[in-house]
């Protein structure tokens, strides 16, 4: 019982990597070979928890991509402590219903950043809104979605 619960976090996050469940991007590796004319907003939000001694921004608050094409962003993260930190970053895309066509070519949120005292990085995030979500009448709303 004891290992389940020590599986059950990395399996939930798995799950929810792969299908975009709880507002969580997917990562894909293939570039859409189509680009729509549609536009859509990508807006970005950052947060650090409370115990972490990071300075961590977005370097721009939006960014207007057509569906199908690649956009690249960046974020700003620094140590403000006098130690080395690992952190790891969190992710969700709302609405919750457009993150199963959101998906993260290229990203710092994929493994652990080991960040030295003082040090500052920028740190990219590279994706795309899949063409496949103009086929789903059910997001003709979404005009917007926020990482």
């Amino acid at each position: 019982m004891l290992g389940l619960a020590f599986l059950s976090v990395p399996l939930y996050r798995m799950f929810c990597q792969k299908t975009g469940y709880a507002g969580t991007p997917l990562i894909s590796k293939d570039i859409p070979n189509k680009v729509l004319t549609r536009k859509m907003r990508i807006r970005f939000t950052s947060s650090v928890h409370r115990d972490l001694s990071w300075e961590f921004k977005h370097q721009q608050s939006y960014i207007d991509v057509d569906i199908g094409e690649v956009g690249l962003t960046f974020y700003k993260a620094k140590n403000t402590s006098d130690r080395p930190i690992v952190g790891m970053a969190t992710y969700n895309v709302t609405p919750e219903k457009a993150a199963p066509y959101f998906n993260k070519v290229a990203c710092f949120c994929f493994e652990q950043q080991l960040m030295k005292p003082g040090q500052e990085m920028d740190m990219p995030v590279q994706f795309f809104i899949d063409p496949d979500i103009n086929d789903n009448s059910d997001l003709d709303d979404v005009k917007e979605v926020t990482l």
